[in-house]
């Protein structure tokens, strides 16, 4: 009967992207937008001041940078940049709460919980493009090697937007990382928008590859910031803020909340294969060696950071080393989309095993 049929329309016709969904995620997010705008011109004021008053240390490495009302695109620039690294910290910490077992006194509803990390995740996003675009803006207004407003913009945007092109001194790398972050947040964080395509495992999977974003997003700022180069305390302090991230990571791993993920080794006998209880152990091993490297570097202040009257530090990364890395780390992308991919659909199989029939 014809009618047979018409139930696996809407199941073989489903929506890749969930635009609803990210439609009404980006109306919750305008008040936290809204917020992280404010906080923005709260710094951005702060660095002008600090300009203005000769007292921030990025005169110390770019002396040409002391009229502020020349430079305001670059301050901004900087300010952006600030509120972004905030709110992802904000993001991370409330994606490992939200992924991770759930504490009796946590009185928060996890949807909240959920609906807050999905909307400050969009507000990183929008800061962290705000960040590149103004610094875009400010290298056409500067750039005088470009022929015409054509050439200006087309260097810029190489140097800004096109990863490995910029190439001066510590930009190398930190603008090759901080454009890698940028590149990764965008298909990572809003993988969820994408579940209903790619089903619940995929994304799940993929968004956890997020916590590479923040990492490659702290040190673009640790090797980038002028304004941190030589603030011991200062630097010290976006240190200390990554000890809470990396303790909610091992919770996260030794608690997650759903209990398909939690490692039982009592169990690890009667379960077939060896390799993903390795995983899980190196993962939370490595997030342990992480909390303690954290405290010794706080503790000490040795961190690799620049140091008054010496003329400068040399990198010891390479661009070659952040692409091979770049390129291990979407081969494991890769593989976890190979094995999590959505087997074909019955009904779809079912369709076309009718319309192949004689």
């Amino acid at each position: 009967m014809p009618q047979t049929s018409a139930p696996t329309t809407p199941t073989t016709r489903r929506k890749r992207f969930d635009r609803s969904a990210l439609r009404a995620d980006l109306r919750a997010a305008v008040p936290d937008a809204t917020a992280a705008l404010v906080i923005t011109a709260g710094v951005f004021a702060w660095l002008y001041a600090r300009v203005e008053s000769g007292a921030s240390m990025t005169l110390q490495v770019m002396p040409e940078l002391a009229d502020a009302d020349r430079y305001w695109m670059y301050w901004l620039c900087q300010a952006f940049g600030w509120t972004g690294l905030l709110w992802a910290w904000i993001t991370v910490m409330l994606g490992l709460v939200r992924s991770s077992a759930r504490p009796g006194w946590l009185r928060l509803p996890v949807a909240r919980i959920e609906r807050w990390h999905r909307t400050t995740s969009l507000t990183t996003i929008g800061l962290m493009f705000a960040h590149a675009a103004l610094f875009f803006a400010e290298l056409v207004r500067a750039n005088e090697d470009g022929a015409g407003w054509a050439g200006r913009l087309a260097t810029s945007f190489a140097e800004v937007f096109v990863p490995g092109v910029y190439s001066s001194g510590t930009g190398r790398i930190a603008i090759l990382i901080g454009l890698l972050a940028l590149y990764l947040a965008i298909p990572l964080g809003l993988a969820f928008y994408l579940r209903q395509a790619t089903g619940s495992r995929m994304w799940r999977a993929l968004h956890r590859f997020v916590i590479v974003v923040y990492v490659l997003s702290v040190w673009h700022t640790l090797l980038y910031g002028t304004n941190l180069w030589y603030d011991g305390a200062f630097r010290t302090t976006v240190w200390l803020l990554q000890l809470p991230v990396a303790a909610l990571l091992l919770i996260r791993l030794l608690a997650p909340a759903r209990r398909g993920e939690r490692l039982h080794l009592r169990d690890a006998a009667r379960r077939p294969g060896a390799l993903p209880l390795a995983a899980r152990l190196a993962g939370r091993a490595a997030a342990a060696a992480t909390v303690v490297a954290l405290l010794v570097v706080a503790a000490t202040g040795r961190d690799g950071g620049r140091t008054p009257g010496v003329a400068g530090a040399g990198l010891n990364v390479t661009q070659t080393q952040v692409w091979v890395g770049l390129a291990a780390l979407l081969a494991v992308i890769a593989v976890v989309v190979h094995r999590l991919r959505p087997a074909p659909r019955a009904g779809a199989a079912a369709a076309r095993g009718g319309e192949d029939a004689p």
